[in-house]
This record gives structure tokens, sequence and C-alpha cells, in this order.
């Protein structure tokens, strides 16, 4: 019997996304605003809390449950090794270090592995879900902007074994399938649907810090004007802002 978790999800988070969208770091982003500087300091973030996320995955990989949404597939550990090799160079490990908002980010995943495992669900989905639907397009804002080398960069948003876009949208439903059909009651549903939204403001928090140095690029008149406007976004039922779907936001793609 179906557990519907994947719209529970996608209904459940729409403001989350729009809130999201309208961050001014990625009101920037969708405009081209994006350099090395500021890149490398979030794949550093986004290395630290993809480790912990998938090292407790991994450790759940025979739980009745969280096994269930085990894809070593979407894994991002190794690419995201291999972007910061390529912006800080072979000894990044001695270079990085997680942001106070990253480190809380981090916190939250070895809490609920600890005390209620199920919802890594939650931080699951938000993030893979997110990286292989508009993380695809970010994949190529940020080339576009860096120009990077062909084959140099964007690991992070590179799927080796879900190649093509018909492939990405075969996992995504092969993916939601196995939400639909994971053993949880009401009320562990509302905890993941809960616990999702959570991770969209850990994230938000993330992403706040780097806004900072997005304004020391580009000035704090350019910044203003770029970010006082916000997107009608997904809580809109009327029509789907392009923000969201670019942002690795909208699962329906």
């Amino acid at each position: 019997m179906s557990s519907h978790l994947d719209v529970r999800l996608r209904e459940g988070t729409k403001h989350s996304h729009t809130m999201a969208e309208n961050t001014a770091f990625m009101k920037c982003f969708l405009k081209g605003v994006v350099e090395r500087s500021f890149f490398r300091k979030l794949l550093a973030d986004l290395y630290f809390v993809y480790s912990a996320l998938e090292e407790e995955l991994q450790q759940y990989q025979y739980h009745p449950i969280v096994g269930m949404m085990h894809f070593p597939e979407l894994f991002r550990q190794a690419n995201l090794e291999k972007d910061l090799a390529f912006y800080y160079g072979e000894n990044w490990r001695s270079q990085i270090v997680p942001s106070k908002a990253g480190q809380v980010y981090v916190n939250r995943i070895r809490e609920v592995s600890n005390t209620q495992p199920e919802l890594l669900i939650a931080h699951a989905y938000t993030r893979y879900m997110g990286d292989l639907s508009g993380g695809q397009a970010l994949r190529n804002i940020a080339r576009s902007a860096m120009n990077l080398p062909s084959d140099r960069g964007t690991a992070m948003h590179e799927f080796e074994q879900i190649p093509t876009p018909e492939a990405r949208r075969e996992f995504k439903e092969q993916y939601r399938q196995a939400l639909n059909f994971l053993p949880l009651d009401e009320a562990m549903i509302q905890k993941i649907v809960d616990e999702a939204n959570y991770v969209f403001s850990l994230n938000r928090n993330v992403i706040h810090e780097l806004e900072a140095d997005v304004k020391a690029v580009i000035g704090e008149h350019i910044f203003d004007l770029i970010t006082r406007q916000d997107q009608v976004g997904s809580t809109e039922s009327t029509s789907k802002s392009t923000a969201v779907e670019m942002m690795g936001m909208d699962y329906s793609i």
C-alpha cells in the first residue's frame, strides 16, 4: 500500500522551496554571479554535509526502512573531492573547514542518525532529488560563469551512473516509488516532511553565510538591485517559477 510520501514531501515543502529560491545568494547565482572564491566555499560545506550523510546512510543500508533508500549511485562525496582538488589544489583537505552553519547541518545529520534514523530519508530526498533535477541547470550556470574546462569543476552535479536526462527521469521515478512503499505510519511520514523543511532551513543558513562574499565581488548597489525582488515561487499554484526548477527544488522534472 502506497504511503504517497513523494507527494507529501513535494506538497509539504512548497513554502520552503520558495524561501530557498529567494535567498540573495541564489538570486545572484541565477543571474550568473558565480566566482571561484565563494563557489569553492560552498563546495567545501557540501563536502562535509554529504560525507556525514553518506556515512550514516551506509551505516543503515540494512535497516528495514532506511535501507530501502540506499542508492550508492547518488553519493556525492567522491565527486566533491574531485572538485575540491580542482579549486584548492591537491592539499585541499588541510585548507577547508565547515562554516558555522555547515557544522550545524552536519551535527543535525549525526543527531537524527543516532536518535531516529528514518529521518535520514528527508535529508537524502532533499539533497539528491535536487541534484538530479535543477542542480543540472546550476551546473551549466557555474560552467559558463567561471569559464571552466570541459572536464573539471562541476563533478558535484555529474552522475556517472545516471548520465543522461532520460536516465535521470527514470531514476527519479524509481526513487519516488521506493519512497511510496516505505512501511511508514502517519506519524513518521509527518516527521519526515517536517525534517525535510528543516533541511531547507539548514541549507539556507549555509548559503546565507556566503552573501558577504558575493557582495564583495559585485558591490553593494548591484547586489541590492539583484536581490530586492522576490521570485513568485513554488507556492504559487498557477505557475512554476523558473528559479524553482533551476535551483534543483522542482522534483517533478
